[in-house]
């Protein structure tokens, strides 16, 4: 039956591209290319082209559509694009972004992994997924490349990229200022300057801050459950910290962010373009949203002894499942007698994010047919957090990690034309060094495990030369070429100690000290050939490949468990269709394809091999462990009916299926499919301008966007299970005549749908928590530009 609808929605796009070859002509009498309201650039290739002519499955959404959307970081652009999931990540990960394009991706933060998928700002590679919740500040446009950019985004892009452009200063002495205020206390400044210093040299600076309180609370268990109720008993009970009637602590899911931006650029004629950019970006707040919502009852009574603590009677088990909005954390880990030490944070549960960027994008026409581009890029950001992760007073589980990352990257691109443009080609090369420096402290109780490490450290080193050509072999038709060679190493020495600093070692002591090393060199290919039936229908067919990275074992319990793993690949086979009708008033962009996924990375939660005496565990142990097959197509349409009306509606489907899996594997079956894939997704968007009397506008508009169920373990346990939902966002705007004052009241989930962005699974350490969404919120806006 799958095969069945793939094959349907490949003939249906060969269907429409013989119809469209046909009818185009007809409909573009008046206008031979789509208007150019309707172009949009991107540099997908190396170079500059309008998004119909690119043969790659590309969402591109400018920054006013951003705006129209209220749209204001990466994690909501995904609701628009098909077969794309972003998801912040649970309190386990801190500030740190879960992100799958077609099945392909990463949630774990770790610098022992890689991302599945690419993202990059300004043509920067940015090395990790924390941090990655990027705010959409003052972008000129946002591309999603769907499918694997192995020779054309490099490493870790398998799933595909997501690549944010900035406003370039343009030294027109504008700007525009931003003010609003909204649910629970919001409060978002924005900002944008653009001025010239001199004839060649220009700036731009931008800044944002946002904040807004909470909307999980945090309740005080005893205050809520007085001693001696049925789930507190008197002897050994917890006592509350609160007077009754006032028994929340704080609340969770609140927004203290900042932001700035800061461009200088040299540009005295059209042979040099210099842009040095420098941001910087604070974003402190409590942990994420969380509420537990399972713990498993067959702890056994030494698991129960442990965790309980001082709190003799009261077990860990559903008492503390507390509503859909609130959690009993604490912060608090009450001594463990056996081992001697407690791990209290109870004064301050945290989680922040700190880091600059600093880049320099140089483009240098060498000659008429020659052209020369240097992307430099610097990283530097920390992330500090706690986590109290089973969400109770209880001694279960809580960490705390201090993550700083130093990423340096150098990109060299020479890109020259031939035979009359005909051919156009590019040469490069890529190094980028990336080093880790990571303490923290793990009390998982419940396991009876409790260490802390000094530092671990992760240096990670890349080296990649690549080139790509197309070549117009006929009038119509061009062929796409691309192949990149990647050489990459990564060396983790681990650190294990007592939190306490005491003499011995705890039962993961024998891999203080430890290092592992993965390295590997890769060879990645593409092959595309596109032909356009007119100016405004285009196909092309293609094959590409992919990979995400190899690392060490991420959390091994024994010295035996330290192993490398290898790169994820993919070999994907797509057809794709590209149309602007009517005069341009209707565009449809379809895609299908069929991807040969191998050596996919999961999570063993047995490995007898690498545990001493044979035992299964523990073990969590990531290996190269599964081969898939995933098929699907995608259709981006927009539709302008009459002026100032537009509708803009997207469609997805994937099918992801396990072909083979390794015999350690446990937990998972064929039948199971990938963390964070959505078998189906649809938006549809609409907006109508509305002139006023005296030359306002009013512009209503509202989304509706559905995504289908998705799962956040690889065993696709019923705690997993992130429910499908479907969210309706509403927002009206008025202008002014003179075009330079907006008023906005937007309102997203409108009908304050209940939902979770995600979960996290961890039975066998005793819980299973969810991250539920924002409910229904409102914000009015002030913009005025000049």
């Amino acid at each position: 039956m799958i095969k069945a609808t793939i094959a349907r929605g490949v003939s249906i796009m060969a269907l429409t591209a013989m119809t469209f070859a046909i009818a185009a002509p007809v409909a573009a009498q008046d206008n031979e290319a789509a208007s150019d309201e309707n172009v949009i650039l991107v540099t997908a290739q190396f170079r500059e082209q309008d998004l119909q002519d690119t043969p790659i499955a590309i969402t591109a959404i400018s920054g006013d559509m951003l705006d129209a959307r209220s749209q204001s970081d990466v994690q909501q652009i995904a609701a628009q694009a098909p077969n794309v999931n972003l998801q912040p990540g649970t309190g386990s990960f801190g500030p740190s972004l879960a992100a799958s394009i077609r099945g392909v991706g990463q949630y774990d933060f770790s610098p022992a992994v890689e991302p599945g998928v690419g993202f990059y700002v300004d043509d920067v590679y940015y090395p990790s997924l924390t941090g990655a919740v990027f705010d959409l500040l003052d972008l000129d446009r946002i591309e999603i490349l769907r499918g694997p950019q192995g020779t054309l985004a490099g490493r870790n892009s398998i799933g595909g990229a997501v690549k944010l452009y900035s406003r370039r200063p343009e030294g027109d002495n504008t700007g525009m200022i931003s003010a609003g205020y909204g649910s629970r206390d919001r409060v978002d400044f924005r900002g944008g300057f653009d001025f010239g210093i001199t004839d060649d040299l220009s700036a731009r600076i931008s800044g944002a801050a946002k904040q807004q309180g909470g909307y999980v609370d945090v309740l005080d268990y005893g205050c809520v459950n007085p001693l001696g109720s049925a789930n507190n008993p008197t002897v050994g009970g917890i006592a509350p910290t609160r007077a009754p009637g006032d028994c929340r602590v704080a609340r969770d899911g609140d927004v203290n962010y900042q932001a700035l931006r800061g461009q200088l650029r040299y540009h005295p004629s059209s042979s040099l373009d210099l842009m040095l950019s420098a941001e910087y970006i604070s974003d402190n707040r409590r942990p994420s949203p969380a509420i537990l919502i399972a713990t498993n009852g067959a702890l056994t009574p030494a698991q129960q002894a442990r965790v309980r603590g001082s709190f003799a009677g009261v077990n860990y088990d559903n008492r503390f499942i507390c509503g859909l909005y609130c959690n009993y954390a604490t912060g608090r880990m009450p001594i463990d007698t056996a081992q001697g030490f407690g791990f209290d944070t109870s004064s301050e549960l945290f989680m922040n994010y700190e880091g600059i960027g600093l880049s320099l994008n140089a483009d240098i026409d060498l000659t008429d047919d020659l052209k020369l581009t240097s992307i430099t890029g610097y990283r530097d950001f920390s992330s500090q957090f706690v986590n109290d992760a089973d969400l109770s007073p209880l001694a279960v589980n809580q960490g705390y990690n201090d993550l700083n990352v130093k990423f340096f990257s150098q990109e060299v691109r020479l890109t020259g034309s031939l035979l009359d443009d005909s051919l156009v080609w590019t040469l490069g090369g890529y190094y980028s060094d990336q080093d880790t420096f990571w303490p923290y402290v793990q009390d998982l109780r419940v396991s009876g495990l409790q260490f802390a490490s000094l530092g671990e450290d992760v240096e990670a080193v890349s080296f990649a030369a690549f080139a790509h050509v197309s070549w117009e072999l006929m009038d119509g038709l061009t062929f796409n070429g691309g192949l990149r060679r990647t050489h990459e190493r990564k060396d983790y020495q681990f650190s294990r100690r007592f939190i306490d600093g005491r003499t011995g070692v705890p039962r993961v002591g024998s891999l203080d000290g430890l290092v592992g090393t993965y390295t590997e060199t890769r060879w990645d290919y593409r092959a595309n050939l596109q032909y356009e039936f007119t100016a405004d229908v285009m196909a092309y067919v293609q094959y590409s490949t992919g990979y995400k990275g190899g690392g060490i074992n991420p959390r091994p319990f024994f010295d035996t468990q330290v192993q490398p793993f290898t790169s994820e690949a993919l070999t994907a086979y797509e057809v794709g269709l590209k149309a602007d009708l009517i005069d341009g008033l209707l565009r449809v962009n379809t895609s299908a394809f069929f991807n040969d996924y191998t050596n996919i990375q999961l999570v063993l939660t047995s490995c007898p091999n690498f545990t001493p005496n044979n035992a299964l565990t523990p073990c969590a142990m990531t290996s190269n462990a599964g081969d898939a097959h995933v098929k699907g197509f995608e259709v981006e349409t927009t539709i302008n009916p009459a002026d100032g009306f537009s509708i803009d509606a997207t469609l997805s489907y994937l099918d992801f299926q396990y072909t083979s899996l390794n015999a350690a594997v446990t937990g998972v079956s064929l039948a199971n499919v990938a963390p964070y894939t959505n078998e189906w997704k649809w938006s549809i968007g609409a907006q109508y301008v509305a002139d006023l009397p005296g030359g306002s506008t009013l512009t209503p508009r509202l989304d509706l966007s559905h995504q289908s169920q998705f799962f956040v373990a690889a065993s696709n346990s019923a705690a997993s299970r992130v429910p499908a939902y479907t969210l309706l966002n509403g927002r009206v705007t008025w202008r002014n005549a003179d075009d330079d004052l907006d008023v906005s009241l937007q309102v997203t989930n409108l009908t304050d749908k209940y939902y979770y962005q995600g979960a996290f699974e961890n039975l066998q350490s005793g819980f299973a928590v969810a991250q539920p969404a924002r409910p229904r919120e409102w914000a009015v806006s002030v913009t005025k530009r000049f």
